[in-house]
Protein backbone atom coordinates (compact mmCIF):
# COMPACT_ATOMS: atom_id res chain seq x y z
CA UNK A 1 0.00 0.00 0.00
CA UNK A 2 1.54 3.61 -0.89
CA UNK A 3 2.56 5.42 1.91
CA UNK A 4 2.48 8.81 0.68
CA UNK A 5 -1.36 9.92 1.22
CA UNK A 6 -1.60 12.72 2.55
CA UNK A 7 -3.03 12.49 6.17
CA UNK A 8 -3.95 15.05 8.77
CA UNK A 9 -2.03 15.03 12.07
CA UNK A 10 -4.76 12.78 14.01
CA UNK A 11 -4.75 10.29 11.22
CA UNK A 12 -1.42 10.14 11.10
CA UNK A 13 -1.22 9.17 14.72
CA UNK A 14 -3.84 6.61 14.31
CA UNK A 15 -2.36 5.16 11.36
CA UNK A 16 1.20 4.64 12.58
CA UNK A 17 -0.44 2.69 16.15
CA UNK A 18 -2.29 0.19 13.47
CA UNK A 19 0.67 -0.35 11.62
CA UNK A 20 2.83 -1.13 14.83
CA UNK A 21 0.04 -3.36 15.79
CA UNK A 22 0.55 -5.47 12.21
CA UNK A 23 4.16 -5.91 12.73
CA UNK A 24 3.68 -6.80 16.62
CA UNK A 25 0.92 -9.65 15.16
CA UNK A 26 3.57 -10.57 12.18
CA UNK A 27 6.20 -11.07 14.85
CA UNK A 28 3.33 -13.05 17.06
CA UNK A 29 2.42 -15.31 14.42
CA UNK A 30 5.91 -16.14 13.40
CA UNK A 31 7.03 -17.25 16.99
CA UNK A 32 3.80 -18.97 17.34
CA UNK A 33 5.69 -21.73 15.23
CA UNK A 34 8.50 -21.56 17.12
CA UNK A 35 7.02 -22.39 20.51
CA UNK A 36 6.27 -25.99 21.20
CA UNK A 37 4.55 -25.92 24.50
CA UNK A 38 0.64 -25.68 23.89
CA UNK A 39 0.07 -23.72 27.14
CA UNK A 40 2.35 -21.37 25.75
CA UNK A 41 1.09 -20.99 22.46
CA UNK A 42 -2.47 -20.50 24.00
CA UNK A 43 -1.05 -17.53 26.19
CA UNK A 44 0.66 -16.02 22.76
CA UNK A 45 -2.31 -16.42 21.21
CA UNK A 46 -4.60 -14.68 23.71
CA UNK A 47 -1.94 -11.84 23.36
CA UNK A 48 -2.16 -11.66 20.06
CA UNK A 49 -6.37 -11.35 19.92
CA UNK A 50 -5.89 -8.96 22.27
CA UNK A 51 -4.14 -6.57 19.89
CA UNK A 52 -6.21 -7.54 17.20
CA UNK A 53 -9.44 -5.98 19.31
CA UNK A 54 -7.05 -3.03 19.79
CA UNK A 55 -6.38 -3.10 16.35
CA UNK A 56 -10.13 -3.30 15.41
CA UNK A 57 -10.86 -0.14 17.47
CA UNK A 58 -8.19 2.02 15.80
CA UNK A 59 -9.72 1.04 12.38
CA UNK A 60 -13.15 2.32 13.63
CA UNK A 61 -11.52 5.49 14.81
CA UNK A 62 -9.42 5.66 11.54
CA UNK A 63 -12.84 5.60 10.29
CA UNK A 64 -14.22 7.89 12.48
CA UNK A 65 -11.76 10.44 11.84
CA UNK A 66 -12.24 9.99 7.78
CA UNK A 67 -15.77 10.86 7.72
CA UNK A 68 -15.02 14.04 10.35
CA UNK A 69 -12.20 15.41 7.56
CA UNK A 70 -14.30 14.17 3.93
CA UNK A 71 -15.52 17.66 3.80
CA UNK A 72 -12.14 19.31 3.96
CA UNK A 73 -10.24 16.68 1.73
CA UNK A 74 -10.63 16.49 -1.94
CA UNK A 75 -12.21 13.78 -3.40
CA UNK A 76 -9.07 11.27 -4.59
CA UNK A 77 -7.52 11.75 -1.14
CA UNK A 78 -10.65 10.75 0.17
CA UNK A 79 -10.69 7.71 -2.18
CA UNK A 80 -7.07 6.82 -1.36
CA UNK A 81 -7.72 7.13 2.28
CA UNK A 82 -10.64 4.78 2.17
CA UNK A 83 -8.91 2.37 0.09
CA UNK A 84 -6.14 2.38 2.97
CA UNK A 85 -8.73 1.77 5.21
CA UNK A 86 -10.08 -0.86 3.01
CA UNK A 87 -6.52 -2.68 2.99
CA UNK A 88 -6.10 -2.82 6.86
CA UNK A 89 -9.52 -4.72 7.31
CA UNK A 90 -8.28 -7.05 4.91
CA UNK A 91 -4.68 -7.06 6.26
CA UNK A 92 -6.71 -7.71 9.73
CA UNK A 93 -9.21 -10.23 8.62
CA UNK A 94 -6.09 -12.36 7.30
CA UNK A 95 -4.51 -12.26 11.26
CA UNK A 96 -8.17 -13.50 12.02
CA UNK A 97 -8.23 -16.35 9.88
CA UNK A 98 -4.53 -17.33 10.77
CA UNK A 99 -5.80 -16.85 14.82
CA UNK A 100 -9.10 -19.30 13.77
CA UNK A 101 -6.17 -22.21 11.84
CA UNK A 102 -3.86 -21.79 15.36
CA UNK A 103 -7.18 -21.99 17.62
CA UNK A 104 -8.33 -25.24 15.69
CA UNK A 105 -4.99 -26.91 15.52
CA UNK A 106 -4.92 -26.33 19.23
CA UNK A 107 -8.62 -27.45 20.08
CA UNK A 108 -8.53 -24.24 22.08
CA UNK A 109 -12.61 -22.52 22.05
CA UNK A 110 -11.70 -19.96 24.85
CA UNK A 111 -10.33 -17.56 22.85
CA UNK A 112 -12.94 -14.93 21.12
CA UNK A 113 -12.19 -12.17 19.37
CA UNK A 114 -15.77 -10.30 18.81
CA UNK A 115 -18.21 -10.42 21.17
CA UNK A 116 -21.16 -11.08 19.12
CA UNK A 117 -19.02 -14.19 17.48
CA UNK A 118 -18.37 -12.90 14.52
CA UNK A 119 -14.74 -12.56 13.21
CA UNK A 120 -14.67 -10.59 10.46
CA UNK A 121 -14.24 -7.17 10.93
CA UNK A 122 -15.77 -6.18 7.59
CA UNK A 123 -18.89 -7.26 8.55
CA UNK A 124 -19.70 -4.95 11.75
CA UNK A 125 -17.30 -2.33 11.28
CA UNK A 126 -18.36 0.54 8.48
CA UNK A 127 -15.98 -0.73 6.26
CA UNK A 128 -17.58 -1.81 3.19
CA UNK A 129 -17.97 0.97 0.84
CA UNK A 130 -21.44 1.17 -1.79
CA UNK A 131 -18.45 1.20 -4.96
CA UNK A 132 -17.28 -2.24 -3.80
CA UNK A 133 -21.22 -3.70 -3.49
CA UNK A 134 -22.94 -5.53 -6.23
CA UNK A 135 -26.65 -3.71 -7.61
CA UNK A 136 -28.33 -6.77 -5.94
CA UNK A 137 -26.53 -6.01 -3.08
CA UNK A 138 -27.10 -2.37 -3.10
CA UNK A 139 -30.98 -2.93 -3.57
CA UNK A 140 -31.29 -5.50 -0.71
CA UNK A 141 -29.34 -2.92 1.27
CA UNK A 142 -31.87 -0.23 0.01
CA UNK A 143 -34.96 -2.42 0.91
CA UNK A 144 -33.63 -3.46 4.20
CA UNK A 145 -33.07 0.01 5.48
CA UNK A 146 -36.12 1.12 3.76
CA UNK A 147 -37.95 -1.50 5.29
CA UNK A 148 -36.52 -0.16 8.71
CA UNK A 149 -37.52 3.00 7.73
CA UNK A 150 -41.20 2.47 7.68
CA UNK A 151 -41.16 0.79 10.53
CA UNK A 152 -39.42 3.70 12.64
CA UNK A 153 -42.17 5.81 10.88
CA UNK A 154 -44.70 3.48 11.94
CA UNK A 155 -43.75 3.27 15.82
CA UNK A 156 -43.45 7.26 15.44
CA UNK A 157 -47.32 7.09 14.21
CA UNK A 158 -48.34 5.40 17.25
CA UNK A 159 -46.10 7.06 19.82
CA UNK A 160 -48.39 10.38 18.03
CA UNK A 161 -51.88 8.90 18.63
CA UNK A 162 -50.97 7.44 21.99
CA UNK A 163 -49.97 10.91 22.98
CA UNK A 164 -53.13 12.61 21.24
CA UNK A 165 -55.16 10.05 22.86
CA UNK A 166 -53.85 11.07 26.38
CA UNK A 167 -53.57 14.77 25.55
CA UNK A 168 -57.43 14.02 25.17
CA UNK A 169 -58.16 12.36 28.06
CA UNK A 170 -56.01 14.81 30.46
CA UNK A 171 -58.21 17.63 28.69
CA UNK A 172 -61.24 15.98 29.47
CA UNK A 173 -60.60 15.16 32.62
CA UNK A 174 -58.95 18.89 33.36
CA UNK A 175 -62.72 19.88 31.91
CA UNK A 176 -64.62 17.85 34.54
CA UNK A 177 -62.06 19.10 37.38
CA UNK A 178 -62.55 22.73 36.39
CA UNK A 179 -66.78 22.26 36.84
CA UNK A 180 -66.50 20.52 39.69
CA UNK A 181 -64.20 23.26 41.05
CA UNK A 182 -67.08 25.64 40.01
CA UNK A 183 -69.55 23.83 41.61
CA UNK A 184 -67.59 23.67 45.00
CA UNK A 185 -66.84 27.44 44.73
CA UNK A 186 -70.68 28.00 44.58
CA UNK A 187 -71.54 25.72 46.98
CA UNK A 188 -69.03 27.69 49.82
CA UNK A 189 -70.77 30.94 48.75
CA UNK A 190 -74.25 29.23 49.42
CA UNK A 191 -72.83 27.83 53.09
CA UNK A 192 -70.82 31.73 53.33
CA UNK A 193 -74.45 33.20 52.82
CA UNK A 194 -76.21 30.59 55.36
CA UNK A 195 -73.88 31.27 57.77
CA UNK A 196 -74.53 34.76 57.52
CA UNK A 197 -77.64 34.42 57.46
CA UNK A 198 -78.01 32.19 60.66
CA UNK A 199 -75.44 34.55 62.88
CA UNK A 200 -77.87 37.61 62.03
CA UNK A 201 -80.40 34.98 63.18
CA UNK A 202 -78.50 34.32 66.15
CA UNK A 203 -78.24 37.66 67.13
CA UNK A 204 -81.86 38.41 66.97
CA UNK A 205 -82.58 35.61 69.03
CA UNK A 206 -80.40 37.28 71.82
CA UNK A 207 -82.09 40.77 71.96
CA UNK A 208 -85.38 39.05 71.58
CA UNK A 209 -84.29 36.67 74.79
CA UNK A 210 -83.04 39.65 76.54
CA UNK A 211 -86.29 41.61 75.98
CA UNK A 212 -87.74 38.54 77.14
CA UNK A 213 -85.85 38.31 80.74
CA UNK A 214 -86.15 42.56 80.98
CA UNK A 215 -90.19 41.34 81.03
CA UNK A 216 -90.26 38.54 82.53
CA UNK A 217 -88.37 40.31 85.38
CA UNK A 218 -90.82 43.31 85.45
CA UNK A 219 -94.00 41.20 85.75
CA UNK A 220 -92.22 38.87 88.78
CA UNK A 221 -92.06 42.65 90.56
CA UNK A 222 -95.34 43.08 90.25
CA UNK A 223 -96.09 39.54 91.59
CA UNK A 224 -94.07 39.46 94.12
CA UNK A 225 -95.54 43.40 95.29
CA UNK A 226 -99.20 42.18 94.83
CA UNK A 227 -98.11 38.64 96.93
CA UNK A 228 -96.62 40.76 99.50
CA UNK A 229 -99.15 43.06 100.20
CA UNK A 230 -101.66 40.15 100.11
CA UNK A 231 -99.77 38.60 103.04
CA UNK A 232 -99.57 41.83 105.27
CA UNK A 233 -103.00 42.26 104.68
CA UNK A 234 -104.03 39.19 105.86
CA UNK A 235 -101.78 39.30 108.57
CA UNK A 236 -102.55 42.69 109.42
CA UNK A 237 -105.96 43.49 108.53
CA UNK A 238 -106.51 47.28 110.22
CA UNK A 239 -103.94 48.28 108.55
CA UNK A 240 -104.73 51.62 107.38
CA UNK A 241 -102.03 52.37 105.19
CA UNK A 242 -103.13 49.72 102.51
CA UNK A 243 -106.98 50.33 102.78
CA UNK A 244 -106.45 52.98 99.61
CA UNK A 245 -104.94 50.26 96.98
CA UNK A 246 -107.52 49.46 94.73
CA UNK A 247 -109.29 46.30 95.28
CA UNK A 248 -107.78 45.92 98.86
CA UNK A 249 -109.87 48.37 100.88
CA UNK A 250 -113.13 47.58 102.47
CA UNK A 251 -116.44 48.70 100.78
CA UNK A 252 -117.44 51.92 102.24
CA UNK A 253 -120.68 52.20 104.40
CA UNK A 254 -123.56 53.59 102.71
CA UNK A 255 -124.09 57.27 104.03
CA UNK A 256 -127.19 58.60 104.24
CA UNK A 257 -127.11 62.37 103.24
CA UNK A 258 -129.13 64.62 105.55
CA UNK A 259 -131.78 66.55 103.04
CA UNK A 260 -131.75 70.50 104.24
CA UNK A 261 -134.62 72.48 103.67
CA UNK A 262 -133.78 75.40 101.70
CA UNK A 263 -136.66 77.67 103.56
CA UNK A 264 -135.09 76.14 107.02
CA UNK A 265 -137.39 73.68 107.77
CA UNK A 266 -136.45 70.15 108.48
Amino acid sequence: MASDVPMSPELEQVDGEIQDIFRALQNGFQKMDKIKDSNRQSKQLEDLTGKMRECKRLIKEFDRILKDEEKKNPPDVNKQLNDKKQFMIKELNSYVTLRKTYQSSLGNKRIELFDTGNDQVAEDAPAQMASEMSNQELISAGRKQMDQTDQAIERSKMAVAQTVEVGAQTAASLAQQTEQMKRIGNELDSVHFSLKKASQMVKEIGRQVATDKCIMAFLFLIVCGVIAIIVVKIVNPHNKSIRDIPGLAPPAMNRKLLSIDPFGGL
